[in-house]
């Protein structure tokens, strides 16, 4: 592993494009180091790559593709845990205004929802923190190893940026003629139990979720089922959890792009109407979230003559630049919304980033 990091050292001191990433649940850790500068930007699904795409898809997507890379993998067995980074508490000095704006932005959310306009909203900030770290792969470290359970990246174009996370949230998995997708929504904190209670304002905020994926899939997917509803464990946060999951056959590979564009983005990081859900955020949000709540992971790697993709929502993230951190943050907005409560769920949110740049 220790050569693996030397080479993603050296790859970015050299401000060559990378990415490195660990799956959920596994202990294998991978690499791509693309072999020179260029910016390559996709329309469709079809190159074996990494692709790193933007919120808005109306953007074009990034791709480190494999023909063009170095790619290493390695195992993770001797990560060595870092001191408990849970004991952090930041002096929670608000930022007023923030607040204010915030407050302000899921007001306006609550009045197009009760007007008829929007089912529901997922409304997001950003907060800037300063990041004296200048070792990139100790921040990476540290959710691997409190994120065990998410996909943990850390993916740099000097043309781009520099992002880093550890998302809970499938996008998109095919394998062996399967296809798994997921309804994440809802949030509380996680305090020794996922034995827990939650109101009807996240139970109505999931199963919106939950029928749009089903419905919008429906068409595309063969044999389309789902699981039923669970706490799902998060890091330090619990969400309520559906799986979904289908048939797909080779034949459907060129199409994929279609299944992606029906998904993306869900109404778990955008709203419903989808339409109307992303035109609200656009023009109100106040700030580009530019690859927050978009996608990321393997496109068409073939194994075994079979096509795999494994595709994630791109949550709990941040993007580095010029010793700040920008973390970013958002929640679902339905006609219970409370505007002071969704202010204090974003500020959990960002706790669970802050831990990690220690």
């Amino acid at each position: 592993m220790k050569d693996v990091f030397t080479k993603i050292n050296k790859q970015y001191q050299d401000k060559l494009p990378f990415v490195v990433y660990r799956k959920p649940g596994e202990d294998i850790l991978k690499c791509l180091l693309q072999k020179n500068d260029v910016l390559h930007q996709m329309d469709s699904y079809d190159t074996s790559g990494f692709v790193f795409a933007p919120f808005d898809n109306k953007s074009k997507s990034i791709l480190i593709p494999v023909k063009n890379s170095e790619h290493y993998q390695c195992a993770l067995a001797k990560l060595v845990a870092p001191e408990n980074i849970d004991s952090f508490r930041e002096n929670r000095t608000v930022n007023d205004l923030s607040k204010q704006e915030h407050i302000k932005l899921v007001n306006n959310g609550i009045q197009e929802i009760k007007s008829g306009i929007l089912k529901k909203v997922v409304l997001s900030r950003k907060e800037e923190v300063d990041f004296t770290n200048n070792n990139l792969l100790d921040v990476f470290s540290k959710l691997l190893n409190k994120y065990p359970n998410a996909f943990v990246y850390c993916w740099y174009h000097p043309k781009v940026g520099l992002w880093l996370g550890a998302t809970p949230e499938t996008l998109v998995e095919t394998k062996e003629g399967s296809f798994h997708t997921m309804a994440l929504a809802g949030t509380q904190p996680y305090i020794d139990t996922i034995d827990v209670q939650w109101g009807d304002k996240e139970k109505e905020e999931q199963a919106m979720v939950t029928d749009f994926v089903l419905k919008q899939l429906s068409s595309v997917i063969k044999n389309i089922s789902s699981s039923e509803r669970y706490t799902h464990k998060a890091g330090t946060l619990l969400h309520l959890r559906t799986d979904i999951q289908g048939g797909i056959s080779n034949e459907m590979i060129p199409q994929f792009h279609n299944i992606i564009n029906v998904l993306h983005p869900t109404p778990a990081v955008c709203g419903l109407p989808k339409d109307n859900a992303k035109s609200f955020i656009l023009k109100e949000e106040g700030y580009d979230r530019k690859y927050y709540t978009g996608f990321l992971g393997e496109i068409s790697f073939a194994s075994n003559e079979e096509m795999q993709s494994n595709l994630y929502v791109n949550l709990r993230c941040m993007s580095i630049s010029e010793n700040k951190a920008s973390i970013y943050v958002g929640g679902g907005i339905t006609k219970d919304s409370i505007p002071e409560l969704e202010w204090e769920e974003t500020v959990r949110k960002t706790e669970t980033m802050k831990n990690v740049l220690l």
